[in-house]
């Protein structure tokens, strides 16, 4: 029987928020044609198939498209091979290949903005504008970020990626790694009901984005 990990990606502090993630660690189980579906019917924001733990090789799905690269899928599946006995310092999504480490209890990866999807980013006088904007809809992808408190680089933000099949995201690295590019300096993001992620520029156009992760349950995965 083929195993789902689910686990909770870029926790606060107190263990709190946190973007739940699929990951199948066994992905040749799941035949390509397949896979869309099954990440529909899990409904994570995104569901990940391992085709090769220990080259990190692995696809990466919404429930409505796949994705060349995402931050919150990454950051969780490297802290699980490294959970399950299986560490790897180089992860390879379609995109390209994305450097691992770990530092202070948190699991980073560094990879392009421009890898990862891009959203509308709109900066708000402050984070109570932050959260009282309303979900776009449509095929809107849109994120809203305000300084909380700017000397000491921490930011409050939402981000919508309705576009791809998703309303509200709980923590979007793929947001994490253009506002480390578009900040340009070590930055900590509090997303949704109470998620944090980290990033900071790691030269030459890359950025490193990193975070706490949990696991949450394991499970048999249903064929699809």
């Amino acid at each position: 029987m083929t195993t789902l990990h689910v686990l909770d990606v870029f926790l606060g502090p107190d263990g709190a928020g946190g973007n739940p993630l699929g990951v199948v660690l066994d992905g040749a189980a799941v035949p390509p044609p397949e896979r869309q579906t099954v990440a529909a019917r899990l409904g994570f924001s995104e569901t990940v198939f391992v085709d090769d733990r220990a080259r990190g090789t692995l696809r990466i799905f919404t429930p409505a498209v796949e994705l060349p690269l995402a931050g919150h899928p990454l950051v969780g599946t490297a802290w699980l091979l490294a959970h399950t006995g299986t560490p790897v310092t180089m992860l390879r999504p379609p995109a390209g290949d994305v450097p691992v480490s770990t530092e202070e209890g948190l699991t980073w990866i560094r990879a392009r903005a421009e890898w990862a999807t891009l959203y509308d980013a709109r900066q708000l006088p402050g984070p109570a504008d932050v959260d009282a904007h309303g979900i776009p809809g449509g095929d809107a992808m849109i994120a809203v970020w305000a300084w909380e408190d700017e000397p000491a680089g921490r930011i409050r933000a939402r981000v919508f990626p309705n576009g791809i099949g998703i309303e509200e995201d709980e923590a979007t690295g793929a947001f994490a790694l253009q506002l480390g590019a578009l900040t340009g300096r070590a930055i900590v993001i509090r997303q949704g009901a109470g998620s944090e992620l980290h990033a900071r520029p790691a030269g030459d156009g890359w950025v490193a984005i990193g975070g706490r992760v949990a696991l949450r349950d394991e499970r048999p995965l249903a064929p699809a």
